[in-house]
């Protein structure tokens, strides 16, 4: 579980970089608190960080479950596919919002198989316990 935890780390500390980006263009870009619009640059920079958070909400308790009841080493490696994802998604969005699908897609079939992986395990586990 150590993976897993490493893994939940470098996912909140990828996002709180982020956060952070956000702060550094909305002083770049002069958009005031608590204005969520305004320089189309300031915009893409706080959508990558709203979309990697409903991200989130997903990716870490699916996570944790598919790491419970599937296998922790498949846990950690699609964690860690799903933190390239995000910095894909991020890096093709800030350059060209067009630009940004093969990290969403990235993000989804991730976060689908933690998903669809936990379904199965848990019931396998209930057929058997």
């Amino acid at each position: 579980m150590v993976w897993l935890g490493l893994i939940t780390i470098l996912a909140l500390t990828e996002y709180m970089v982020l956060g952070v980006l956000v702060g550094w263009a909305r002083v770049k870009y002069e958009v005031t608190a608590p204005a969520t619009t305004g320089d189309p640059m300031f915009e893409r920079y706080f959508r990558v960080h709203q979309n990697t958070l409903e991200a989130l909400i997903v990716f870490l308790p699916a996570l944790w479950l598919f790491g419970r009841f599937v296998n922790v080493p498949a846990a950690a490696t699609l964690g860690a596919l799903f933190l390239v994802a995000r910095i894909v998604y991020a890096v093709g969005y800030l350059w060209n919002p067009e630009r940004r699908a093969i990290g969403a897609g990235a993000t989804v079939i991730v976060n689908g198989m933690l998903l669809l992986g936990t379904l199965l395990g848990l019931t396998v586990y209930a057929l058997y316990h």
